[in-house]
């Protein structure tokens, strides 16, 4: 069965009447979203951090400094790759819609990459420029000085000569001059790293025309608007945390950036600046329940969206109780299309599991394993069509062509996600579960294969099989290594090697993992230990 976007929006949240309408495709590129709404808004709050706010004319002047500086002081041309190693901080966004200005390819990456992983992941890139905070760690340095980029700092590329174009210099700033002419709207604006079956994270070709399409479709479903505040306590470098931007800027709305790694402090920035859209996964929506319990329910909150893994029962009904008048909507996405689906406000409670309709201008089918079309009901792979379909993996042509293939019938390529799950008679969408080793933990999407990678890394070890969650058991490592190697040994080495929501939750060392006669790790037989 497939099913196909309906021509109009979904009864989701209804934006405030002086919302910005989402343009149709005429060849935007995704900084025209900001200067949109830096014509349309110029005095408004864009985005705000702890060291304070900076309105959309004030954001748009401090992009244009970036793009110029990068040209003339950095010597990127278009189509150069620039990496942006930031937590969540304003100048965070300054530099990525700077890099776009200046005709180049943004690529964020979360801080809390650990040099093991950032050298491949460099290699792979091969930028121009690394943007890295002042006090990063000698490893990290290393591991971009081996990669031949040249360095630069926030600072650097925004507070530097041109400075009267910088954020502080009000509306009327923006004398920094720009590069000439425009790139097309299917060059590149952006590589997202996300983990595959491999080791080493791919990069995810996105476009102009394909990133401006999905933010506004999802746009038109979620309706951000002028009076919004969004929280975005999610890391800006995962797609989910960065497309806030993108869709604050469509809404003319306010983005408070809250410190990815002290999520502790959410629910104060929530409180303090009366957010009303607050996007989580798991983790985050559980521990915000937690804490609102303490204090007087928050009301002014209308909206929390999810997507990345999907929120227990036991947590959204948390999520209703402790923020009153706020809905809920579940998406499903993946990086290689950005979103597929987004719910109607509250469906759990008429369609439990629904993850609902696809975006507009889109497909969703499910195929069984010889490509044909199930039933409403059955279980297949679910295969996506559309404008925000990406371009496929950067360097990495197999892959593509194993996941990005023509449809037989049209010739339009289709992603094939790698996901199960089944549609209803009405073309809601559910999800059943991965397909190979791929999987996602506190929102953030790895496989077994490069967190035994990392393992194998680690002195002492020989050999690793990493176990995903189910059935009640969190993510857990079987390794085997010489004489004295402890699973604490193993763990702080991954520690070293992962981010946090990579590394698992137990490690056991054994004197030999289970083979199957073709001498592969028999997995059924350590998940079977393990129970």
């Amino acid at each position: 069965m497939s099913a196909t976007a309906p021509g109009t929006r979904a009864d989701a949240p209804a934006p405030d009447d002086g919302a910005l309408a989402p343009a149709p495709d005429d060849g935007t590129l995704v900084v025209d979203l900001l200067d949109a709404a830096a014509a349309a808004r110029p005095g408004a709050s864009a985005v705000r951090d702890a060291a304070g706010a900076w309105t959309y004319a004030e954001l748009a002047a401090a992009s244009r400094t970036v793009a110029a500086r990068l040209r003339d002081g950095s010597g990127v041309v278009p189509g150069d790759r620039v990496v942006l190693r930031l937590g969540n901080r304003r100048e965070f966004v300054a530099l990525y819609y700077g890099v776009l200005r200046a005709g180049a390819v943004a690529v964020p990456l979360n801080p809390e990459l650990k040099a093991f992983v950032l050298s491949g992941v460099l290699t792979d890139a091969a930028p121009a420029v690394v943007v890295l905070d002042p006090a990063e760690t000698e490893p990290v340095r290393a591991a971009v000085a081996a990669c031949g980029a040249r360095t630069a700092t926030p600072d650097e590329l925004l507070r530097g000569p041109a400075a009267e174009a910088g954020p502080g210099a009000g509306a009327g700033a923006g004398t920094a001059r720009a590069p000439d002419g425009r790139p097309p709207v299917d060059a590149i604006a952006q590589l997202i790293y996300t983990s595959g079956s491999t080791s080493a994270p791919k990069g995810v070709v996105c476009t102009h025309r394909q990133v401006v399409f999905a933010a506004r479709a999802i746009a038109r479903r979620l309706g951000y608007g002028p009076r919004d505040v969004v929280l975005a306590a999610l890391p800006l470098s995962f797609d989910y945390g960065l497309y806030q931007l993108l869709l604050a800027a469509i809404g003319g709305s306010e983005v408070v950036l809250a410190d990815a790694a002290a999520p502790v402090r959410v629910l104060t920035l929530l409180r303090t600046h009366r957010a009303t859209v607050v996007p989580v996964v798991p983790s985050l929506a559980e521990m915000l329940c937690r804490l609102a319990a303490r204090g007087a329910p928050p009301e002014h909150v209308r909206l929390f969206t999810n997507t990345g893994a999907a929120l227990a029962g036991s947590t959204i009904e948390a999520l209703r109780s402790g923020f009153p008048g706020a809905a809920v909507v579940a998406m499903y996405g993946i990086t290689e299309c950005k979103r597929v689906t987004i719910a109607e406000p509250d469906v759990d409670r008429e369609r439990p599991g629904s993850v609902g309709l696809p975006l507009d201008g889109t497909t969703v089918e499910v195929l069984d394993g010889r490509g044909r079309p199930l039933p409403p009901g059955e279980v297949g792979e679910i295969v996506v069509g559309g404008p925000h379909v990406m371009t496929g993996y950067w360097n990495a042509p197999a892959p593509t062509a194993g996941r990005y293939r023509p449809d037989p019938h049209t010739g339009r390529t289709r992603l094939h996600t790698g996901d199960h799950g089944r549609l209803d008679a009405d073309g809601h969408l559910y999800i059943s579960g991965r397909v190979d080793d791929q999987f996602k933990r506190r929102g953030v999407r790895m496989s077994t294969t490069e967190i035994e990678a990392a393992a194998l890394d680690v002195p002492g070890v020989r050999a690793a099989a990493a176990l995903p969650p189910r059935d009640g058991l969190d993510l857990r490592l079987v390794v085997t290594g010489a004489d004295g190697l402890t699973a604490r040994r193993v763990i702080e080495g991954l520690e070293e090697r992962l981010e946090a929501a990579k590394v698992p939750a137990d490690c056991r060392v054994v004197a030999r993992l289970p083979l199957t006669p073709n001498g592969k790790t028999d997995r059924k037989a350590l998940e079977s230990d393990a129970h």
